[in-house]
């Protein structure tokens, strides 16, 4: 792919971006959050057609309309999400679209089950082919997935994050099957943001950092902490250099939120984490590192097997939104158009959302004490309208995200979440919502601060906690709240714990170990 540019409307999605994969090749794909990896991947198979740029596929030009003349060609693509067909059978997802057919053009069921009976076995799956698809467990469903992907001549494999489902035994039965892959001369583009992973199986690594190509180059010859800078956007002669922390005040007591344990399969092992009045603690990783995770899990929209949170030492049920939200948690979520606001309604009605009990009697709204609230927090969080009754779809991202926040602060809340609250507004906007959010921790809030942005997270917070592959890795606090300790923690190799992935065979170098861990 050379020169790929991709627009949408107020997005540049790929700018300029080359990338190339050969055979026999397993190559890294890495990147934040709206690097560009997913557009890449789109453009690829033919779910977009690029605005400028040119596609070469085995030496020709090549141009796919849709994704079934990608696959066609030989490109086969593993989401993350399990795109097959629950309610039929294994054999059947194995073999859609291309059934075995006896002399009279009828499926050869026999044939076919007996092919994918072998074929599964070669990837450690030996279930019933003739169950249906549901039937089986998530990893086992991912596995199927796979050997549909491979099995169709393909010459060049794409996984995204094909581990996330996937038990330590399955993760190694996977690798395996890179390795043959590459054998055989099929290209592999990997997406994960698993680091022990990258380094196990990938030869060569492709940075993308909003929409454009940073660094491509031989994985064995990039240590991790670059790896991280090159991700972050922090040059490793910078780092540290900047910033600090805001200084932390007196946060002895009683901590208003405290999360202990929190579990969940393949997402959360075992991450804790305390909050004081007045205080804003970071969170801090990758992508994918469990931050949004955890916030979800605190407020009760995410269900967790195992852990508890109290709030001022009162213990508040799991898995809960509405008991969550009675104790005084709130949260912002990552994504404000899927997950917050309802653009079709007005500022005002998005605005009284989560209030509307407290603000009805018998079933009935006081309009009068919406109106009241409403102008309170416009006119608090200056949130620009042309009036409270037009549509919160037709307002700026930033003031978007104030009118969420004035929805949970309507809710006088203990603890405030906020995932990722500057993402995608204008710097001006960013400033006033960092401004806000000092001036609450000030009025006694505890706050959860989870940022992409290293500068702002380390600037922000008050202690940072450190997430990597759904477990805390690191809690800094004092002197050590710089970029330079937070990119060190990311970047340290780990043991995978045993329901992630495995351990992964291959150590870092001497030099490497010297850099991660600063001797």
């Amino acid at each position: 792919m050379r020169g790929l540019t991709k627009r949408f409307p107020g997005v540049l999605a790929l700018d300029d971006v080359t990338f190339t994969v050969r055979p026999g090749e397993v190559h890294a794909l890495v990147g934040e959050n709206g690097a560009g990896k997913s557009t890449l991947i789109k453009v690829l198979t033919g779910v977009y057609q690029p605005d400028q740029g040119e596609l070469r596929y085995r030496g020709e030009p090549a141009v796919f309309g849709t994704p079934l003349r990608a696959q066609q060609a030989g490109i086969s693509t593993i989401y993350q999400e399990v795109n097959l067909v629950p309610l039929m059978s294994v054999a059947r997802n194995l073999y859609l679209g291309r059934e075995p057919r006896t002399r009279l053009g009828l499926i050869d069921f026999g044939r076919m089950h007996r092919e994918a009976e072998r074929v599964l076995g070669d990837y450690g799956v030996r279930v019933d082919v003739r169950q249906p698809l549901r039937h089986l467990g998530v990893g086992a469903q991912q596995m199927v997935a796979l050997a549909r992907a491979v099995s169709v001549n393909a010459r060049v494999v794409i996984m995204d994050e094909p581990t996330s489902s996937l038990e330590p035994r399955e993760v190694e039965t996977l690798f395996g099957v890179i390795r043959r892959l590459r054998e055989q001369d099929i290209a592999v583009v990997y997406v994960s943001h698993r680091m022990e992973e990258l380094y196990a199986v990938c030869d060569t690594v492709t940075v993308l950092r909003d929409g454009r190509h940073v660094h491509t180059g031989p994985l064995a010859e990039t240590d991790r902490l670059t790896l991280v800078s090159l991700m972050l956007g922090r040059p490793l002669g910078e780092v540290g250099r900047q910033t600090t922390a805001t200084p932390a005040g007196d946060h002895d007591g009683e901590p208003v939120l405290h999360a202990e344990g929190l579990t969940r399969p393949h997402q959360l092992r075992d991450v804790s984490l305390r909050i004081h009045p007045g205080e804003v603690l970071g969170l801090g990783g990758l992508l994918g590192s469990g931050r949004s995770e955890t916030a979800k899990a605190i407020a009760g929209a995410l269900p967790v097997t195992g852990g508890s949170v109290t709030v001022a030492g009162i213990s508040v049920r799991t898995g809960s939104t509405p008991a969550a939200i009675r104790a005084g948690i709130s949260l912002l979520p990552e994504d404000r158009k899927a997950e917050g606001i309802v653009p079709g309604l007005s500022v005002r009605e998005n605005i009284a959302l989560a209030a509307l009990p407290r603000l009805s009697r018998f079933g009935l709204v006081h309009e009068a004490r919406v109106d009241a609230v409403v102008e309170t927090f416009m006119k608090r969080l200056r949130i620009k309208a042309s009036s409270p009754h037009q549509k919160v779809g037709e307002l700026s991202g930033g003031n978007q995200q104030k009118v969420l926040l004035a929805r949970w602060l309507a809710m006088h809340p203990k603890v405030l979440l906020l995932d990722d609250p500057t993402r995608g507004i204008d710097v001006g906007a960013k400033a006033e919502v960092q401004k806000l959010i000092d001036e609450l921790a000030e009025q006694g809030l505890g706050v959860l601060l989870i940022s992409s942005d290293v500068e702002e997270l380390i600037s922000g917070s008050d202690r940072v906690v450190v997430l990597k592959d759904g477990a805390v890795v690191a809690e800094l606090s004092g002197d050590d709240v710089t970029e330079d300790r937070l990119m060190r923690a990311i970047a340290a190799p780990t043991t995978a714990p045993d329901d992630t992935s495995p351990t992964i065979p291959t150590s870092p170098t001497s030099a490497e170990e010297a850099a991660v861990h600063g001797h």
